[in-house]
C-alpha cells in the first residue's frame, strides 16, 4: 500500500506498482522557491481546481517551465485547508476516469501552499497579502463559483454585506471580491506592481464580472475616502492590471466512494472522504473526465508561464468569449443543467444514466442541436457540433464520472440566466428568429419552475440542492399541488419570469411567459406528468 505522504522519489517503485505516476520535481524544492517568488495564485480549493489547475502546474513544473508552484486561498471552507490539504502537504491523487473504463492515476504535488483567508481568519489573510505584495506574482485565477462574485441581489440591489464593505472600507472585508479589492489595493500600496487577476469560473465573460465587482468595491471606497484616486487608476490601467477572460470545461463530480473502493484495490491508502460541517465534498483523490479545455485570453501585463505546454489555449478576447459561448451558453451547460433539473425530478441519481434515458437523450439534442446551435458563433479553436458530439456520445454516458443531477442543480437560480438567457438575447437581437417559437429551452425553464416545489414526479418531497436563492423563490409555488388544476399559475410564476436579474431578459415580453405557463400547467397535473410533458413536447416538436 502507498501513501500520499511517502516518499514520491525514494518509493517511486512502490507508487508505480499501484499505477500512479509520480511528480519530476523536488516538492521541497518547489516550496521554497515559491515562498521566495511566487508566480501563480488560486482562489478556491475545491475539487475543480485540484483536478484541473494544479494538474495544469504539475505539468509544468515536470517539464521545468516553472519553478514556482500554487499559493491556494480558500475563503469559504476552513476545514478544507485543515483537514485535507494541510495533513497531506498539500498533495492529492488525481483519477482521470476514461470513458473505455481505465484509470490514469497521478500523485500531484504542485500546491505549494494553502491558506484558510476566511473573514475570521487575519492571520491567514495577512500572509496572503504579503504574496500579494511580491512583485513576481505574476496572475490569480479562480473557481469559486457564481454566488462568490454575488455583490447584489436577485432583484439587483446591493446585499448588506456589500454595503457594509464598501462602508467599512478594506480592513476587515467580508464578501470575497471586496478582500480581492483589499489585495489589490495592498500590492499599489507596496509596488504597484502589474498582475493579471483571471476568472476561470464556469460562467459568460467571467473576467468582465470580475473586474466590475472588483470596480464596484474600489469606487465605493474612493467615494468614501478609503482609498486614493491613484488606486482607481491603476485598476484602470490595463499595462498594470488586467482581468482577462476564460473557458474552461472539465467535469468533476464530487469525490465517490466507488472510486475509492477501486483505489484500495489497487494499493493506494488514502481514501477517506471528507464532508465538511459547510457541506463540502472532498477528499485525498478528486475524479474526473479526461476530455477537457481551458481557453484564456492572453493579457498578462507581468508576464506568465508557457501555460501553452499544459494544454491551455492562449488566444484574443474575441476567441475566448466565441469559445465561451459556445460551451456555456449553448453546447454544454444548458444540456448539463436540464439533465440536472429533470434528474432531480425523476429520481435519477447519475448524470451517466439520464444520458442512456431515450427521453432526457432526445431532449438534450433537441435543446443542443436545435435550438442552441444555431445561434452559435463558432469559435474555429473548437467545433460546436463536434463538441455537442462528443459530449452526448462519450462524456455524458461515461459511467466512470460518478456525476449527480443533485450536485449540478446546486445554485440553478444563478446558473439559468447564464444557460438559457444568453441564447433567448441571441434570438431576441436576431431579426431572423423569434424567440416565442423555441419549445425546449421554454420546456426546460419550466421544469426549473417545477423543480422549485421540492416535490418530484412521483408526488415525494425532495430536498432541493443549495442555492442563494432557493428560499425566495420557492415561496411563490411552495403552496401549488400536484392535480391542483385551480391553482392560478401565472400569478404564483409571474415574478419569477418577469425578473430581468435572473434571465436577462422579462419572459412574457418577448412571448415565452405564457409558453412556459402551459408546460408547467401540464407538469403538475398528477403523477408523472413532468414525464409525459417531456414525452409530449418531443413527439410534436422534436427534429433529433
Amino acid at each position: 500500500m502507498v501513501k500520499l505522504l511517502d516518499d514520491y522519489q525514494k518509493d517511486a517503485g512502490s507508487f508505480h506498482q499501484a499505477g500512479i505516476t509520480v511528480p519530476k520535481f523536488d516538492q521541497a524544492a518547489m516550496v521554497a522557491e515559491t515562498a521566495e517568488n511566487p508566480v501563480w495564485v488560486h482562489f478556491g480549493g475545491g475539487n475543480l481546481f485540484r483536478c484541473f489547475h494544479s494538474t495544469i502546474a504539475q505539468d509544468l513544473l515536470n517539464e521545468g517551465a516553472i519553478k514556482s508552484g500554487v499559493i491556494v486561498a480558500e475563503t469559504y471552507d476552513d476545514e478544507v485547508i485543515d483537514k485535507v490539504y494541510h495533513p497531506l502537504k498539500n498533495r492529492f491523487l488525481s483519477v482521470e476516469m476514461k470513458s473505455d473504463g481505465t484509470f490514469d492515476k497521478e500523485l500531484v504535488a504542485s500546491v505549494a501552499d494553502s491558506i484558510y483567508a476566511g473573514a475570521d481568519n487575519k492571520a491567514g489573510r495577512a500572509k496572503l497579502e504579503e504574496v500579494f505584495e511580491k512583485p513576481s506574482l505574476q496572475f490569480a485565477t479562480f473557481s469559486i463559483t457564481e454566488k462568490g462574485y454575488a455583490l447584489k441581489d436577485m432583484n439587483g440591489k446591493l446585499t448588506k454585506a456589500t454595503e457594509a464593505d464598501i462602508a467599512n472600507g478594506p480592513e476587515n472585508p467580508v464578501t470575497n471580491m471586496a478582500f480581492v479589492a483589499s489585495l489589490l489595493l495592498a500590492r499599489y500600496k507596496a509596488n504597484q506592481a502589474p498582475i493579471a487577476m483571471v476568472s476561470t469560473d464556469n460562467f459568460s465573460q467571467n473576467g468582465q464580472r470580475l473586474e466590475d465587482a472588483v470596480m464596484l468595491i474600489a469606487n465605493g471606497w474612493l467615494k468614501n475616502g478609503h482609498v486614493d484616486q491613484g488606486f482607481i487608476d491603476y485598476l484602470n490601467d490595463r499595462q498594470k492590471v488586467t482581468f482577462p477572460w476564460s473557458m474552461i470545461d472539465r467535469i468533476t463530480p464530487n469525490p465517490s466512494e466507488d472510486v475509492a473502493s477501486l483505489l484500495k484495490k489497487d494499493g493506494f491508502e488514502d481514501t477517506e472522504l471528507v464532508h465538511t460541517t459547510k457541506h463540502t465534498n472532498i477528499a485525498p483523490f478528486g475524479n474526473t473526465e479526461e476530455i477537457h479545455y481551458l481557453v484564456i485570453e492572453d493579457d498578462f501585463p507581468n508576464g506568465r508561464p508557457a501555460l501553452e505546454k499544459a494544454g491551455v489555449m492562449m488566444t484574443d478576447r474575441e476567441t475566448v468569449n466565441d469559445a465561451d459561448q459556445m460551451k456555456v451558453t449553448a453546447c454544454l451547460n444548458p444540456l448539463h443543467t436540464s439533465l440536472a433539473i429533470f434528474g432531480c425530478l425523476l429520481g435519477f441519481k447519475s448524470i451517466a444514466a439520464e444520458a442512456a434515458d431515450e427521453d432526457l437523450l432526445k431532449m438534450i439534442k433537441n435543446l443542443g442541436y436545435g435550438e442552441d446551435l444555431p445561434v452559435v458563433k463558432d469559435p474555429k479553436i473548437i467545433n460546436p457540433k463536434e463538441f455537442i458530439d462528443t459530449l452526448i456520445s462519450k462524456r455524458l454516458p461515461n459511467k466512470n464520472i460518478p456525476d449527480t443531477p443533485q450536485r449540478i442543480a446546486s445554485d440553478t437560480s444563478q446558473k439559468v440566466g447564464i444557460r438559457y438567457g444568453v441564447t433567448l438575447q441571441h434570438y431576441v437581437d436576431d431579426p431572423k428568429l423569434d424567440p416565442a417559437k423555441l419549445e425546449f429551452i421554454p420546456l426546460i425553464i419550466a421544469g426549473w419552475c417545477r423543480y422549485l416545489m421540492a416535490i418530484d414526479d412521483q408526488g415525494n418531497a425532495f430536498t432541493p440542492s443549495p442555492d442563494p436563492l432557493y428560499d425566495q423563490l420557492h415561496k411563490y409555488v411552495a403552496d401549488i399541488k400536484l392535480g391542483d388544476d385551480g391553482a392560478d399559475v401565472h400569478e404564483k410564476l409571474q415574478p419569477i419570469l418577469s425578473n430581468k436579474s435572473i434571465f436577462g431578459n422579462d419572459l412574457y415580453e418577448i412571448g415565452l411567459g405564457e409558453k412556459i405557463e402551459n408546460y408547467f400547467k401540464q407538469m403538475i397535473v398528477k403523477p408523472g406528468a413532468v414525464r409525459e410533458t417531456i414525452q409530449a413536447t418531443i413527439q410534436k416538436f422534436g427534429k433529433y
